[in-house]
């Protein structure tokens, strides 16, 4: 726990001090001016997110995917303001519905990409079951067909009904319908790339199909899950019907970006103000993306 608690400590300054030289402002200032940025969160609490829309708020523009879409149809720029910024949530997380009345208090947009398979269900997560019988850090290092046969043997099963629900209800999905844009993001979030032709395909697919029959949605946007996506997965998302797709490859857009590769960036549910001005801004990934190259 000390040790946890020092790098903990150790990043916050970290941020901070990246903060004070004033770099993320003129990413802000200079690189993300025309450009549109968009963020990726996962299960932020009511309090972090009160927090988070704040701080955005003050330095973007907060637009909705929806707005970012009508300009790349049109290739107009003129639709997107200055320092553009949408924020957009993967999964569908239960607890994304306590955070329905603080966007609404702030008439904030935002995206949620829902896992078709798991939403309105007691199924959970195959990410958030913890094996039992080997270390965190073990499972860690195993492929995806291997963690999946692991906790297969350990009595999990994708489509298993449990006694509650880890991800939103039909009933919340429908409450926050006229207000949140609900778009998808696989039936049961594969590493998309460890699937056949045929898997692929029916994640992609279904998971559209899925969502605008059961809540009537108008789905043309998709998420790739962990950002796992090649030349086959966007063939297929093309297929599908869809208008774009969503990576978690650092970067900005514009109305010149491939639709089918919008660049996101990953603020890792930070409560810390540095920490999400400093990723929000860019900074961050393009200093790990530089590194990863080396």
């Amino acid at each position: 726990m000390r040790t946890l608690y020092s790098v903990n400590v150790i990043n916050k300054l970290l941020f901070k001090l990246i903060w004070i030289t004033g770099i993320p402002y003129l990413f802000r200032q200079i690189l993300q001016s025309k450009k549109v940025t968009i963020l990726l969160f996962h299960e932020l609490n009511p309090r972090t997110a009160q927090k988070a829309i704040h701080i955005l708020n003050k330095r973007y523009n907060i637009i909705s995917l929806q707005t970012y879409l009508e300009a790349l149809r049109e290739q107009d720029d003129s639709i997107l303001p200055d320092r553009a910024l949408i924020l957009t949530f993967d999964d569908g997380h239960f607890s994304n519905f306590d955070l329905h009345p603080v966007f609404q208090k702030h008439n904030i947009p935002w995206t949620i990409f829902l896992c078709a398979g798991i939403v309105g269900t007691n199924r959970k997560f195959w990410f958030k079951v913890k094996p039992v019988s080997m270390d965190r850090s073990e499972f860690k290092k195993l492929t995806y067909r291997e963690k999946l046969n692991f906790l297969k043997q350990e009595g999990y099963d994708v489509k298993k009904e449990y006694p509650s629900s880890q991800a939103l209800t039909d009933k919340q999905i429908m409450e926050m319908k006229p207000t949140v844009d609900f778009q998808a993001h696989t039936m049961f979030h594969p590493y998309l790339s460890s699937c056949s032709d045929s898997e692929a395909e029916y994640e992609i697919r279904e998971s559209k199909e899925v969502l605008q029959k059961k809540y009537g949605l108008d789905v043309n946007a998709f998420s790739y899950p962990i950002g796992d996506y090649s030349e086959r997965e966007i063939n297929f998302v093309k297929e599908a019907g869809f208008e774009c797709a969503l990576t978690v490859d650092c970067g900005f857009n514009d109305i010149e970006t491939d639709p089918f590769r919008l660049r996101r960036l990953s603020v890792n549910d930070t409560d810390d103000k540095y920490e999400l001005l400093v990723k929000s801004s860019g900074v961050w990934a393009y200093v790990r993306n530089i590194f990863s190259k080396n």
